[in-house]
């Protein structure tokens, strides 16, 4: 094991280690070296090996990614799953139905046959990692183009995910570091029989929806429980009645004592992306151009699903998901704008790169270095009106179903007409059930103004040069397009499963080929991906100048970011429970927690963010907390930690000093909504549930005590 971390230490002996302790998402095996003693001062009471380990149990076989893209942990040796509820929003809301509305109502199996399958639905497992960045670097020499040098990169992947499966037994995925100046290979198993064990309502698993996203006070029980089964030895299977519950390597205790203000916490987990080595030009870019195209595609998209899903419960399951999905990152991408501004990010990004560019002039650097960031500010000037286009299209993508058809449904057709018989009926089985997916997660007539408005908005907003078809409709009907997108839906087979059925029936390559909706969309998807020769060669300069510019940084010592960027890999990150200032809307003695009785004074009768189930009202009044109350007699609901993490990490374990649960993270406050760019120190903070109030929620308020029997809990 000591070997194994030396070697890996090698390969970033260069950067100063001089860090805050709160800031940066590590790997978890440089801890011994990196940031192990910072720990201990901190209140870490466990050992390296006890957190990563290859030879014997560790901390991070209870770490799981969650369907790709969330964080759960093990907290029980049957195979339980803690994860957020908006992490188990789709499989929640796939199970529900009218008449059985899980999502709305709340679901605890009473016992192991009563627990849900969703169609699909999956966890990985963090099995090793190791340094290929000298094998990788090996092919590649800096006289090729960026995609000679993606093709023989890509070569060399495969080889080592090859050599590293063991005949499939696992998942390897080699990933690109500080812009593809390191490379290491992960090693994952999967097990995708996972199943609902239980869901708290929407009504708390929701609380305070849109408006309190990405703000504090906040009294949200964000949470989901799933299991995860395996065959009779333990290994993965596909879903079988015959599958037992995972023993896992590892599991984690749950500790009831509650949390102070400058009590340690540590988070493992999967953060999505951060974009801290981003130039200042690509913080120009997305404040000015990108991001508010994002927003305002977002929103356009949201006003057209809320108002088929206030009309009833059936409409409001069929686009939950989606909705929530894209109200996120609305408001995500609106906070993003507003702190990268008042921060002036941009500004300090480009004080720090006019100092590299002093140092790449140098003599002995000018011919690497001299012309980095000149080729970097070129790109982004070119392509900054694109960026807007870009963003408009890709939330046309994003909140219709029919957008991007030709690249789905519509290949497959496409594809299926040109077939001979044998191979029709080979394809005809996997198609259909494409369709059953697809038609029972839209509604048409709200389909039909989602694209509409969409388009509407795309070709008076975008700029740039419009797509050519949208370009001539909008020629035809002054801006408005309803009337033409009707009759596109009237005349296309896209509309409906029987109309799918029928043409696989009796399949026509002409049919398709002209099929109006299929015709728009490859449109669409043809413009969006078209790049001139001079943007070509623009990307493909700016590609190997970003990544010189982290090499120099790097080798200067004027960055100051000593990690890589997230990039959905497993990431350990360190702090403190830390308040924020004081704030008159949250009841708390100190600005780091919140309370059910602070829950209760939200509470709005039939509001769809701010209403509470009568139960929840009932035992707030009589005080009914049981063993999950705090010391101070309250039951505490949320509390802030100053971790660093990021999307993906939604659903990861708030850990203290021992290693044991004491929250599960969930969100971030929007004061610090640059942190994808830039780390905070001072207004930073994650936002958790805290363990005592999942468990309320799970014994006291929903019955469900053998849930927490499972559970190996710590008082």
């Amino acid at each position: 094991m000591r070997k194994f971390i030396v070697s890996l230490i090698a390969a970033i002996t260069l950067v100063p280690f001089s860090v805050k302790a709160d800031e940066g998402m590590w790997f978890l095996m440089f801890i011994e070296r990196l940031n192990h003693r910072d720990m201990q001062k901190m209140g870490l009471q466990l050992t390296p090996q006890e957190i990563y380990s290859i030879n014997n149990h560790s901390l991070k076989d209870a770490i799981v990614q969650f369907n790709g893209g969330c964080t759960a942990e093990l907290i029980s040796k049957d195979g339980l799953v803690l994860t957020n509820h908006h992490c188990g929003y789709d499989a929640i809301a796939e199970l529900s139905t009218a008449e059985k509305n899980h999502l709305k109502n709340g679901y605890w199996a009473a016992n192991r046959k009563e627990e849900l399958k969703p169609s699909s639905l999956f966890v990985r497992f963090f099995v090793r990692m190791d340094d290929c960045s000298k094998r990788i670097l090996s092919v590649v020499n800096p006289s090729m183009s960026e995609a000679d040098r993606e093709k023989a990169i890509n070569a060399e992947i495969a080889k080592i995910e090859k050599e590293n499966n063991e005949g499939g037994k696992y998942t390897v995925s080699v990933r690109s570091f500080f812009q593809g100046n390191e490379y290491y290979y992960f090693v994952y198993q999967d097990y995708k029989d996972v199943r609902l064990v239980g869901t708290p309502p929407e009504s708390l698993g929701k609380f305070g929806g849109d408006t309190d996203n990405w703000e504090w006070p906040r009294h949200t029980a964000d949470f989901s429980m799933f299991r995860i089964y395996a065959d009779a030895n333990g290994n993965p299977a596909d879903y079988s009645p015959n599958n037992v519950p995972l023993k896992p390597k590892h599991h984690l205790p749950v500790n009831l004592g509650g949390v102070k203000e400058n009590d340690f916490a540590m988070i493992l987990g999967y953060p999505g992306r951060t974009n801290r080595w981003m130039p200042a030009g690509g913080i120009e870019q997305n404040v000015k151009f990108a991001y508010p195209a994002w927003v305002e595609g977002s929103k356009t998209g949201m006003d057209q699903m809320k108002k088929y899903m206030v009309q009833s419960d059936a409409l409001n399951l069929i686009y939950a998901s989606k909705f929530a999905g894209v109200a996120n990152y609305w408001k995500n991408r609106q906070g993003m704008i507003d702190a990268l501004t008042k921060f002036g990010t941009a500004k300090s990004k480009a004080a720090q790169e006019a100092k590299f560019n002093t140092w790449a002039n140098k003599p002995a650097n000018k011919a690497k270095y001299g012309n980095v960031v000149a080729t970097i500010n070129k790109y982004y000037a070119m392509t900054n009106e694109k960026s807007r286009h870009d963003n408009y299209l890709t939330q046309l993508f994003r909140t219709s179903a029919f957008g991007a058809v030709g690249r789905g449904l519509g290949k497959q057709l496409e594809n299926y007409a040109k077939a001979d018989a044998a191979k029709r009926a080979e394809m005809a089985p996997a198609i259909m059930e494409m369709a059953e997916e697809m038609y029972k997660e839209l509604h048409i007539p709200a389909e039909k103004d989602i694209l509409a408005a969409q388009l509407s908005l795309y070709a008076k907003k975008a700029g740039y040069t419009l797509a050519p078809m949208v370009e001539k409709m909008a020629k035809e009907n002054n801006g408005d397009f309803t009337k033409q997108v009707n009759a596109i839906f009237d005349l296309s087979i896209f509309t409906s499963k029987d109309k799918i059925k029928a043409f696989l029936d009796y399949p026509s390559e002409a049919m398709v080929a002209n099929d109006p909706l299929f015709v728009l969309s490859n449109d669409l998807l043809s413009h969006f991906s078209k790049r001139s020769d001079e943007l070509a060669k623009a990307q493909n300069d700016f590609s190997a100048s970003f990544r010189l510019l982290v090499e120099g940084l790097r080798e200067s010592k004027i960055g100051t970011t000593l990690y890589p960027d997230a990039n959905s890999t497993l990431r350990l990150t360190y702090g403190k429970v830390r308040s924020l200032p004081a704030d008159k809307r949250n009841d708390a003695t100190i600005n780091n927690y919140t309370t059910l009785a602070g829950q209760v004074k939200k509470y709005k009768k039939g509001d769809l963010e701010f209403d509470l189930p009568a139960k929840v009202l009932e035992m707030n009044a009589k005080k009914d907390f049981g063993r999950y109350a705090d010391k101070d007699g309250s039951l505490h609901v949320c509390f802030l930690t100053d971790n660093d993490i990021t999307g993906g990490n939604s659903g990861s374990p708030v850990l203290n000093g021992k290693g044991e649960l004491i929250g599960l993270a969930f969100d971030g406050n929007i004061e610090a909504m640059a942190g994808d760019v830039i780390f905070d120190k001072k207004l930073q903070r994650t936002i958790n549930v805290d363990i005592r109030y999942v468990l309320w929620v799970i014994e006291n308020f929903s019955g469900a005590k053998h849930i927490v029997d499972e559970m190996t809990i710590v008082k």
